[in-house]
């Protein structure tokens, strides 16, 4: 008596000539799968008499998550490496299998799509990958900056917010001529902080705010040098960075000011360098960790529950905040 074949997922993918991960979706009644090819797969599982197993639902039971770094990102390495840790965290936690892959190909995008449940993209990914990366059928989250309106889920920072707040608080230390240190403005997040403190400076002319651009790792001192020429002289910088915030406090201690009884400095990140110069730095915490389990929650709750085509993507965002060390201080009468 000859033994009948099981008929497993691949099986059916070889008929069809399609991605297994294609054919798991379209059975489980998953996003990612065109109707057409919906039904194609259901005729041939049907003829070849395929009986889908029972499935528990439960986190431990969940196929792989890729999390995809950008690979070309010097500048935010040390929050990659918070937000990796945030979502292998979260994952260990709730019994999820995780991958870390660091490409900017669209084609790795896609192929990576075919082989995992789900897909955490992190940094600049185009538009193009991303809409690629879709094609394979993977759930997405985008974390990071999204354009106007994309129809994704996704989970960012508080920049614009950020910027806001740093200006109450100078403000509020009695700061009324203000400068905000972009270095190079090359980056989305830089030009969001600058907007959320020009928003509230620019309600009291009493308030002025200068904007300093130059070459990173030798600009400020001539920057500098020329706002003074105009007869200007902050009290206060903001810097769109710690790592640019490192670098005006110890051009400003070499020219002799006191920080923060001459001038206050503000950084953004709070990263390793933020407690390793003295005085230690007042800055605005990115909390890296938080947003990346934040992206882990929201896609596994999005492969549960896939998002219909008439709903919304959901945006989350993660609240920053000043932590207050000894770089920034009251103006002195």
């Amino acid at each position: 008596m000859q033994t009948k074949t099981k008929v497993t997922i691949q099986v059916i993918a070889d008929e069809v000539g399609l991605s297994k991960y294609a054919v798991s979706r379209s059975l489980a009644g998953k996003s990612g799968v065109s109707e057409e090819t919906r039904r194609r797969i259901s005729k041939v599982a049907e003829r070849l008499g395929y009986t889908k197993s029972v499935t528990r639902n439960r986190a431990s039971d969940t196929e792989e998550i890729a999390v995809v770094f950008y690979d070309i990102d010097p500048v935010n390495s040390e929050l990659n490496v918070q937000i990796q840790t945030g979502v292998q965290q979260e994952a260990e936690r709730l019994g999820v299998g995780i991958r870390i892959r660091w490409t900017h190909s669209d084609l790795a995008l896609e192929e990576l799509s075919a082989n995992f449940a789900g897909l955490i993209l992190v940094g600049p990914h185009t538009p193009e990958a991303i809409a690629r990366a879709a094609a394979g059928g993977a759930t997405i989250v985008r974390l990071g900056w999204t354009d106007p309106l994309q129809q994704i889920d996704s989970v960012s920072g508080s920049d614009h917010e950020a910027g806001q707040a740093v200006a109450r608080y100078l403000t509020s230390l009695g700061h009324r001529s203000i400068a905000y240190v972009y270095g190079l403005p090359i980056y989305r997040g830089r030009h969001e902080r600058y907007y959320g403190m020009r928003e509230i400076l620019e309600q009291n002319s009493e308030f002025q705010l200068h904007v300093m651009q130059f070459e990173e790792q030798s600009g400020f001192a001539t920057a500098l040098g020329e706002l003074q020429e105009r007869g200007v002289h902050p009290t206060a910088f903001f810097c769109a960075h710690d790592g640019l915030a490192v670098t005006v406090v110890s051009e400003l201690l070499g020219q002799g000011f006191r920080i923060p009884d001459d001038v206050s400095v503000v950084g953004f990140g709070d990263f390793s360098a933020a407690m390793q110069i003295s005085p230690a730095l007042t800055t605005v915490r990115q909390e890296g960790r938080e947003t990346g389990a934040a992206a882990l929650q929201l896609l596994l709750d999005r492969i549960r529950r896939p998002r219909l085509p008439d709903q919304p993507p959901r945006s989350i965002r993660v609240v920053s905040r000043i932590v207050e060390r000894r770089s920034a201080g009251p103006v002195k009468s």
